[in-house]
């Protein structure tokens, strides 16, 4: 697999304006700033050059935080991308956007806009904490806390000597995993909410939740990291390959793979997910997650590879 010294420039056209906004879907009329900055941070941690966007993206989405520090979903009006939703999880998504700032520090320095912006964040973010479980809230009106999500939070790393309220990081891992981790059943729940045993699983969220913890490098884990890993694939492999032909696409668990070292996964996704680029089955997400397969040497997998 060749190694590129140089990172590839990150192209987002047909997703990102020229104002800088970045909408989910290719050519969309929809932005949800937690698939941007997801998209953007993953780029960016698998060698993709994100600068033609960042900045033009965050001087977008900063003069949009609303006064108590939290973002709206958007729709296309016309020419005016329009609040129209609450955001879906406020946790995750104000970590994401604190984790972005932190990705340009100089620019975060000199900018007073991006500076007022990060202190009410961590604030905003503060107030979501659970103080009886350690863990944080998915908003104000939802006071449950969501697995994935504080894995999202988890991965934002509180500068040190920073004075903030947040959790502290070890202890926060430590919770996760008392709190999410089903010893009976022996895999993770979705959400501090109950009843979950009496719900049908399905892929998203029960089976992706369980892969999220290598996403994100959590290493409170049954198993070490790839044997961890080798089960969820021979479990759901086949599953997560047939889901953009009815939902996502999930190039998150290709880039998973890659960093696994199993290319043949990640080469299976590019074949089985070809129809479904630029549909309304593939995100931002999916799109970056093609391109850092591009940029590491991984093409599509032949007729002849088995993927099932």
């Amino acid at each position: 697999m060749p190694c590129h010294a140089q990172p590839s420039k990150l192209q987002l056209a047909g997703y990102a304006d020229p104002q800088g906004a970045i909408s989910i879907q290719y050519n969309g009329d929809t932005i949800d700033p937690y698939f941007a900055l997801q998209a953007l941070l993953l780029a960016r941690e698998n060698g993709l050059d994100i600068s033609p966007y960042a900045r033009q993206w965050a001087d977008w989405l900063v003069q949009r935080q609303k006064p108590d520090g939290t973002f709206d979903r958007y729709c296309r009006r016309g020419p005016v991308w329009a609040p129209c939703k609450t955001a879906d999880a406020d946790d995750a998504l104000v970590a994401l956007w604190l984790k972005f700032l932190d990705t340009m520090p100089a620019e975060l320095k000199k900018n007073p806009v991006w500076q007022r912006s990060y202190q009410k964040s961590v604030a905003t973010l503060s107030h979501l904490i659970d103080p009886v479980r350690g863990i944080y809230l998915v908003s104000p009106v939802y006071q449950h806390g969501l697995f994935m999500d504080n894995l999202e939070v988890l991965s934002y790393r509180p500068k040190p000597g920073g004075g903030t309220a947040l959790l502290d990081t070890k202890k926060l891992a430590r919770n996760i995993h008392t709190i999410f981790w089903d010893k009976q059943a022996r895999h993770f729940l979705v959400s501090t909410q109950s009843g979950q045993d009496a719900i049908a699983r399905t892929f998203y969220p029960d089976d992706i939740a369980q892969l999220f913890p290598l996403l994100f490098k959590f290493d409170h884990l049954p198993t070490d990291p790839h044997t961890y890993y080798e089960q969820w694939m021979h479990q759901y492999r086949a599953t997560w390959l047939m889901q953009s032909h009815a939902d996502f696409s999930w190039g998150l668990v290709a880039v998973v793979a890659l960093d696994q070292g199993d290319p043949t996964s990640a080469s299976c996704w590019l074949r089985e997910t070809r129809a479904a680029r630029n549909t309304s089955h593939w995100i931002v997400t999916d799109e970056v997650a093609r391109q850092i397969l591009a940029h590491k040497g991984v093409t599509a997998a032949g007729p002849e590879v088995s993927c099932q």
